[in-house]
């Protein structure tokens, strides 16, 4: 399970602002989609009415065939802002949601440690967020997401406050992460070179009120060329058809420009 439905999704705030029109969109279960496009044309909104933190104003968001009205232990996000509780160990970060969902303790244990390998954390367990360079924080974020097992993860531009190396080790770190522990993932940026290759679609947003203006599938010309057989994205970035891809995708932002919106 944990495939997104928008159905005729839109959303206006305050009765009057209208950040997204008559959004249709299938994310299908272990799917990485990235959602691209101008500031204000509602991406983050998107996330979050799959989150359950917000609702539409017409049409439905699902998850699984179930329609999301609330927050929901199927769904784990990660924000761009790491969002530790500084006062806890990073064992202690992770273990939080467990003992929210009061998992027995030698389970919690078993579970924490396969989280702390998994981020290859596990020589920081004891170390405290303000310990930790931004990648190693963003690192326990993701670990502590991960280590509830949702069907869905949600990743609003979780790598926009790196540093330009740090942020480029995390894309490699993800994608070693999205082929060996697969998840339906929806990642908002506003970075073309990571959204081409991080995900398997890229969908491309218009300027307020975002609609969806096209949906660019990555993961068969991947495939095709076998893109996973380099270890570095500096290596894929050469390649002809990931220049064409970004080149096609920031040609399409750029008749997007306008009035930023909210």
């Amino acid at each position: 399970m944990g495939s997104i439905r928008f159905q005729g999704v839109g959303k206006v705030f305050g009765g009057k602002i209208t950040v997204l029109e008559d959004i249709e969109l299938d994310i299908a279960e272990k799917e990485f989609v990235a959602i691209v496009g101008p500031s204000g044309c509602g991406k983050t909104t998107c996330l979050r009415m799959v989150a359950g933190f917000e609702a539409p104003s017409s049409g439905t968001v699902s998850v699984s065939g179930r329609t999301v009205t609330a927050p929901g232990p199927d769904r784990a996000v990660v924000f761009q802002q790491f969002a530790l509780f500084p006062w806890k160990t990073v064992r202690a970060n992770i273990e939080f949601g467990l003992r929210n969902r009061r998992i027995p303790a030698a389970e919690r244990e078993s579970l924490i440690a396969g989280a702390l390998k998994l981020m290859n954390l596990e020589s920081y367990a004891e170390a405290f967020p303000h310990q930790l360079s931004g990648g190693m924080q963003q690192r326990v974020a993701i670990a502590r997401a991960y280590v509830l097992d949702p069907e869905v993860l949600l990743m609003d531009e979780p790598f926009g406050a790196l540093d330009a190396q740090t942020r480029v080790v995390m894309q490699e770190e993800l994608v070693r992460l999205a082929r060996r522990n697969p998840r339906t993932v929806l990642f908002i940026t506003h970075a073309v070179e990571e959204a081409v290759y991080l995900a398997d679609r890229v969908v491309i947003m218009t300027r307020r009120p975002g609609r969806i203006k096209e949906v660019l599938n990555v993961r068969s010309i991947r495939e095709n060329e076998d893109w996973d057989r380099f270890q570095k994205i500096e290596d894929v970035m050469d390649l002809e058809s990931f220049v064409h891809l970004r080149t096609h995708i920031w040609k399409s932002l750029r008749e997007e420009k306008g009035p930023a919106g909210v």
